[in-house]
């Protein structure tokens, strides 16, 4: 039988042009270059190596056994708002009521879900670079602009140069967004920058949105946390935290984090939250609800863990001739480059192909990151040295 012959549409299935020209993500592009090899050690994404806490998987359990399995509150339930409410009180040593706190599905989502409350198309975001890649791809889902203000490598150290990113933060911008401590790099925002940056977006009303996700993760052994927007802005201000428990609890795969904001902001954000996952799982609300008020020694252990397992890398990395390694103040992640190395997409498929090491290319957090690597150090000591043995024998070859 013939095949029937179809006329080609008029109008192809295609998406938004916006859509089609976001930036795909280069570590996933690194790592499925060693999908299916089961020599790889891997270290391209920001998670630790070890399960969660067997306390915090016993509270869903348990909300699963009870059949906790309905639709919930579009903000979290009120105990969890709680929770966190009353965990950040304490941390920041100022009153941060449940009304304006909202559990969402994921950081990512929170990001999301902030910008889409109050961005528009044409609207000017400024960054601070290089960053997770979601944060600036966002802006540009919602038809805004991103400009760039880049961390820089002072005295050995991974710095902010603050006049700069006030020189940027024109009355025209909408949106300021900081992520520190900072994926990639690990720059931690300086005390005396809060304040300066929050007086500067109060006097021309510019929103400041804050990626606090590794903000417990700070190798000062005397700081509880980083230095937080929380702490110097009012309950008007215009300013958002986004956080997740991904990180200090180890809840990666759980998909779940909270957004704090203006309550007048919350009220409208309610209905933002209902068009996109409307609610969370209950289980999962009963297990970061757990996290907040049994995990503290939990995020202590991982604190100490992460500032050896950091020392014991970057001695490693710059035991190496030809090898930078900045200084940081937190997060889980050393950023270093090699001398002579200036693809770092080419370099981290090489080191995969050549020495079974899974790096994240430093490209994959915006241009400012070309000629580095990302190396997450969540993982065992053992693991480490494997890593650096590995590398040891790459530059030997």
């Amino acid at each position: 039988m013939d095949a029937i012959e179809r006329p080609s549409p008029a109008f192809p299935a295609v998406p938004r042009p916006v859509i089609h020209d976001l930036a795909a993500s280069l570590i996933r592009e690194v790592a499925n270059a060693g999908m299916g090899r089961t020599d790889i050690l891997p270290f391209w994404f920001g998670e630790s190596d070890q399960a969660t806490p067997g306390f915090i998987r016993d509270a869903a359990v348990r909300s699963l056994e009870a059949g906790e399995t309905f639709y919930s509150q579009n903000l979290g339930r009120p105990y969890l708002r709680e929770a966190i409410s009353t965990y950040l009180s304490d941390l920041h040593s100022v009153a941060i009521a449940p009304e304006r706190v909202a559990a969402v599905g994921s950081g990512v989502s929170g990001l999301m879900l902030a910008m889409q409350t109050v961005l528009a198309p044409g609207d000017r975001v400024v960054a601070v670079t290089p960053l997770w890649p979601n944060i600036v791809e966002i802006p540009k889902i919602l038809g805004a602009h991103v400009a760039r203000v880049p961390l820089q490598v002072s005295v050995g150290r991974w710095s902010l140069d603050v006049e700069q990113l006030l020189a940027a933060l024109t009355p025209e911008t909408r949106l300021c967004i900081i992520n520190s401590p900072n994926n990639p790099t690990g720059w931690t925002i300086a005390p005396e920058a809060v304040g300066v940056i929050m007086a500067h977006c109060r006097k021309h009303g510019i929103w400041l949105l804050s990626d606090d996700v590794y903000e417990r993760l700070v190798h000062d052994p005397s700081r509880r946390s980083a230095p937080s927007f929380l702490a110097e802005a009012e309950p008007g201000d215009r300013v958002m935290s986004v956080n997740s428990f991904s990180k200090a609890w180890s809840m990666t795969g759980w998909r779940i984090g909270w957004i704090v904001a203006p309550e007048a902001v919350v009220t409208d954000l309610t209905k933002v939250i209902e068009y996109n996952t409307s609610c969370i799982l209950e289980p999962v609300q009963r297990a970061a609800t757990a996290a907040l008020q049994q995990g503290e020694p939990e995020v202590a252990r991982l604190r100490a863990h992460l500032r050896t397992t950091r020392q014991l890398l970057v001695d490693g990395l710059r035991a190496f001739p030809g090898i930078e390694v900045p200084g940081a103040g937190g997060a889980m992640y050393v950023f270093f480059r090699m001398a002579g190395q200036g693809d770092s997409i080419a370099l981290a498929k090489r080191l995969v192909a050549e020495a079974g090491l899974g790096l994240a290319p430093g490209a994959a957090f915006g241009p400012e990151g070309e000629g580095w690597l990302r190396w997450c150090h969540a993982v065992t000591e053992s693991r480490l040295q494997d890593g650096l043995a590995r590398l040891a024998g790459f530059l030997g070859d």
